[in-house]
């Protein structure tokens, strides 16, 4: 999760028993868009963001394990349900350097 979400959303992912990481507990606030990408990628971790930055950085060309992009304002239970989505259809592989838009 990119600084900027809610803990709300982390918190009812994992209560559906999927493995979340946070910037705030990876060490990552204030770190630069470039480093959360390089970490996630690192720890074979999609980033879940509301933050365009990331959509630029993918339209650079920058590698990475999956981009889920929501805008801000959207409600919390919309996006985990969404995500849940994500996670019950896609497979790591159909995720690697695509931007999943909620």
């Amino acid at each position: 999760m990119d600084e900027h979400v809610h803990k709300a959303v982390s918190e009812g992912l994992r209560r559906r028993g999927v493995d979340v990481s946070t910037a705030q507990e990876t060490g990552l606030l204030s770190a630069s868009d470039e480093d959360h990408l390089k970490f996630a990628t690192q720890q074979g971790r999609v980033i879940f963001t509301q933050d365009a930055d990331f959509l630029r950085l993918h339209a650079a060309g920058l590698s990475h394990q999956g981009i889920v992009y929501v805008p801000q304002q959207t409600p919390i239970g919309s996006i985990v349900q969404c995500l849940m989505l994500i996670f019950d259809l896609l497979s790591p592989e159909d995720i690697v350097n695509h931007v999943e838009f909620l």
